[in-house]
């Protein structure tokens, strides 16, 4: 469940980051009632990050295989990896 906290609760930072490491997950902050900001430990955004890239790759292959219908088998992409990077 989203945390949501005031932006006048940005006054104590200490409870701010200590919510944020022990949720791991993004802290909304409002001002007014309205949607301001959003916080989170760097921890939870190096994960973001990491399943955006994964998402991003998926998309990009699933994109190439609607182009052009090829799929490879799996043992001859890996070995032909192998053999490209580890000789």
């Amino acid at each position: 469940m989203p945390q949501i906290k005031s932006i006048a609760d940005l006054r104590n930072m200490t409870e701010i980051s200590a919510l944020c490491h022990a949720n791991k997950e993004p802290l909304f902050l409002t001002r007014n009632g309205d949607d301001d900001l959003v916080v989170m430990s760097i921890e939870a955004y190096e994960e973001l990050i990491e399943i955006a890239h994964v998402d991003a790759a998926i998309s990009a292959a699933e994109a190439e295989y609607a182009a052009d219908g090829i799929l490879l088998d799996a043992h001859e992409a890996l070995s032909s990896l192998r053999r490209k990077h580890f000789g």
